[in-house]
């Protein structure tokens, strides 16, 4: 069973459309959304969350999203919003009445593995200690799926891994699953198992990173050899006066051009170029 199912989801604002996206999250993985500020993927999430309209349809854990599944979905968007005046002990009563299967022994366990205060008033935490609080909430409820919208940005690099680390954690379980969006690519290059890149709300490829890695490679040309390739063949390319540097697939190229490895953040930066 795939943990997440989205086909044809469009939504249309005025001077943005989120047009026609479709993409899968197996159980067990890391999917990451990659895309600039604006790209359409806090719009996916709302969607996939049930709290805008949308065209098209959304399967979450094998049914639609309804409030019989907040037991099973863990949700940190990239403002946590507890009250300023609560404290971690406060929150933790106001989570046992929300959640069925809220664990307690666990919140606790996460909130001392954090290092975070039980008794401090949310409104004096840092944003690294907001965040671990509410990945701390997300994990202590038993979801089999967790959504995270932008939940490293503005975070020092320290408490980054530190994220990072523990949602790895999170998928050892074989029914764990999280789709984790982001514009910081080196962090989801670090975690994910599956990456989709969105830009200006379309979805321009969801695959397998490890695929992506070795699906796409560095060259470096001139224009007139360039043009000569499929152009099919050619995800984006930067120019100067003395040659042409291009990300190309693999596959559909000569073999006797020389290539070297991408990242999926030059990948991403490049399609994006290309596709501006």
């Amino acid at each position: 069973m795939n943990a997440l199912n989205i086909n044809n989801l469009t939504k249309k604002y005025k001077g943005f459309t989120l047009d026609n996206v479709s993409f899968s999250l197996p159980q067990g993985c890391i999917l990451g959304l990659i895309g600039e500020n604006g790209a359409g993927k806090s719009t996916t999430i709302r969607s996939i969350l049930g709290s805008i309209k949308y065209d098209g349809s959304i399967e979450v854990l094998g049914q639609p999203i309804s409030a019989k599944l907040k037991n099973r979905i863990g949700v940190v968007l990239d403002e946590v919003g507890f009250p300023d005046k609560l404290n971690a002990n406060d929150i933790n009563k106001i989570m046992k009445n929300m959640f069925s299967n809220w664990d307690e022994k666990l919140y606790n366990e996460y909130l001392d593995k954090f290092d975070l205060p039980k008794n401090k008033a949310f409104s004096d935490f840092s944003k690294g200690m907001k965040m671990k609080l509410g990945i701390a909430v997300a994990l202590s409820h038993n979801a089999e799926l967790l959504i995270l919208d932008e939940p490293t940005s503005g975070l020092d690099p320290l408490v980054r891994d530190e994220i990072i680390d523990i949602l790895n954690d999170f998928t050892r379980e074989e029914n764990h699953s999280i789709l984790i969006s982001s514009h910081i690519v080196s962090d989801l290059e670090k975690l994910c198992d599956y990456i989709a890149f969105m830009h200006k709300g379309k979805l321009m490829l969801c695959e397998e990173k490890d695929n992506l890695l070795e699906q796409y490679v560095f060259i470096n040309t001139t224009e007139e050899q360039l043009a000569e390739l499929d152009a099919n063949a050619i995800k984006g390319k930067r120019s100067n006066k003395w040659s042409t540097e291009a990300i190309v697939d693999r596959n559909m190229i000569p073999q006797s051009f020389t290539t070297k490895p991408v990242s999926i953040e030059d990948l991403f930066v490049f399609m994006a170029k290309e596709e501006n």
